[in-house]
């Protein structure tokens, strides 16, 4: 209970001034020792390896700013009405790609990577339809009541991250659904593939692709990407490879990761770099195990 309303009283104060206390907090990160910053360094270095050293730098402080940003525009947005979050929309480019694969009754599977602040997509899709979306309760009750209370405020159905709830989304494409789905995660063994993201190859989820192959529906990738004054973002749609619907496993999840990467690349300082993305490389590689000391 405390820590619902703590969140509720945070989500009191405008957003520039969360903004300016999360770029604070960005600060004392990358100038500090901090498990965010040695992630962080550890996959851009990956992603990245060209890049040097000043730029490098400058490209860790400026994603530290922008996850700092993303958790605390989350916490307001959620915290307020779904008009709240479309009003922080200022441009919309490739609508008319939603638009068509919802008219056309296949199903659409809706990719959208831990890119930007990808929280906003939920208002702006409950305008066109009712997703049904997986959801996975938060240890912390708290935080959970808080965010069940913002998806409960627009058309999303909310189903168990299990077989029950890939039973339902797969009847629901099947209907002419849309589901949303973030792909971008480490998976369990048993769900997932190697495949190479960002020239890492890494276990990679094979949910969208199986859905996409068992139900052949519309496959298309969304992001919500912070404009450089912070106070609006715009919307992205982008039309995916249909290699992604492809009956091949290992094609369509390397055209799936390549999909992805293509969208990050548009702005990579807003995806979230302090995920341990590449915990469980070809070969079993974790790089982000220590090494130890001779």
């Amino acid at each position: 209970m405390v820590i619902y309303l703590l969140l509720k009283f945070i989500a009191i104060f405008p957003l520039s001034f969360l903004q300016r206390i999360a770029l604070w907090i960005a600060y004392l990160l990358f100038h500090t020792n901090s498990s965010i910053k040695r992630i962080t360094t550890i996959n851009l270095k990956l992603a990245f390896p060209k890049l040097n050293e000043p730029d490098l730098q400058a490209l860790i402080h400026r994603s530290i700013q922008s996850q700092c940003m993303t958790y605390i525009e989350f916490v307001k947005c959620w915290g307020m009405r779904p008009q709240y979050s479309l009003d922080l929309l200022k441009n919309i480019h490739g609508a008319e790609l939603l638009e068509k694969a919802l008219a056309n009754q296949k199903g659409v599977i809706v990719v959208v990577p831990h890119f930007g602040c990808w929280e906003l997509l939920n208002a702006w899709l409950n305008l066109y339809t009712q997703p049904m979306i997986m959801y996975k309760p938060d240890k912390i009750k708290g935080v959970n009541r808080y965010i069940l209370d913002a998806r409960q405020k627009g058309n999303a159905s909310l189903v168990p991250t299990n077989e029950t709830g890939i039973r339902q989304i797969f009847k629901h494409l099947k209907q002419g659904g849309l589901t949303v789905v973030l792909p971008d995660h480490l998976p369990k063994a048993s769900g997932g593939i190697y495949s190479h993201f960002f020239q890492q190859n890494t276990l990679s989820a094979t949910l969208v692709s199986k859905m996409a192959a068992k139900t052949q529906c519309n496959v298309i990738g969304l992001s919500c990407i912070r404009n450089p004054e912070f106070s609006s973002f715009d919307i992205h749609c982008t039309e995916l490879s249909p290699t992604i619907l492809s009956k091949d496993l290992q094609e369509s999840v390397d055209g799936l990761n390549l999909a992805m990467q293509e969208m990050i690349q548009l702005k990579p300082e807003q995806y979230i770099w302090s995920y341990k993305r590449f915990r469980n490389c070809y070969g079993n590689v974790n790089v982000y195990r220590k090494q130890p000391k001779i």
